[in-house]
C-alpha cells in the first residue's frame, strides 16, 4: 500500500457537483492498493496514520497525533500512486491491484480506519473526482507499507550504533 499523506485544515472531494466527503483538522488520505497488499498492510498503515506526530503541540512543536488532536480523515482512492514510468512516456500501472481487488480492499482499509473511532470520509471508488484542500504547514508525507515493514524488521537504522 502506498499513500500520501497530506496534513489539511480542510478538504473535500467532490463526484459529479456532488460532496462526496469533507473534513476540517485531519488528514487528506490518497491511499493506493498493490496487487499483493493485505490486511497486514492496510492495518500496519492505519496504525502509522492515526498516531503519526505531526500536528503541533502547544510549543509549536509537531509532537501530537491525529487521535491526540480529534482529526479526521478523507480517504481517497488513487490507483496513479503505483505509475511506473521509469520507460517510455506513459505510465504503466502493473503494481496497482486489478479494480476488483483494490474496491473490496479500499473498503477494507477504510473500515479498520474506522476502527480507531475517528471520523472518516471518503470518494467514490474508480470515479473522476475533485479533490479540493489546504495542505496544512504544508506537510506532506508519503508512506509504503512494504518499505516501512522492511525498515521494521531490520529495526531502526539510526539507532545501529548506539549501545
Amino acid at each position: 500500500m502506498r499513500i500520501v499523506l497530506q496534513r489539511v485544515s480542510k478538504a473535500s472531494v467532490r463526484v459529479e457537483e456532488k460532496t462526496t466527503g469533507q473534513i476540517d483538522r485531519g488528514f487528506l488520505v490518497l491511499a493506493g492498493i498493490a496487487q499483493d497488499d493485505s490486511e497486514e498492510d492496510y492495518r500496519f498503515i492505519a496504525e502509522k496514520i492515526v498516531n503519526l506526530r505531526v500536528f503541533e503541540d502547544d510549543g509549536g512543536k509537531m509532537n501530537r497525533s491525529l487521535l491526540d488532536v480529534g482529526g479526521a480523515l478523507l480517504v481517497v482512492s488513487q490507483f496513479t500512486l503505483f505509475a511506473d514510468c521509469r520507460k517510455g512516456r506513459r505510465p504503466s500501472f502493473i503494481e496497482a491491484a486489478p479494480p476488483q481487488k483494490a474496491s473490496v480492499d479500499f473498503d477494507l482499509f477504510v473500515n479498520i480506519l474506522r476502527q480507531y473511532g475517528v471520523k472518516v470520509e471518503t470518494g467514490i471508488f474508480g470515479a473522476m473526482m475533485d479533490v479540493e484542500l489546504i495542505n496544512d504547514g504544508p506537510v506532506t508525507i508519503i508512506l509504503d507499507s512494504k518499505e516501512m515493514k522492511s525498515v521494521s524488521r531490520r529495526g531502526n537504522p539510526r539507532n545501529i550504533n548506539e549501545k
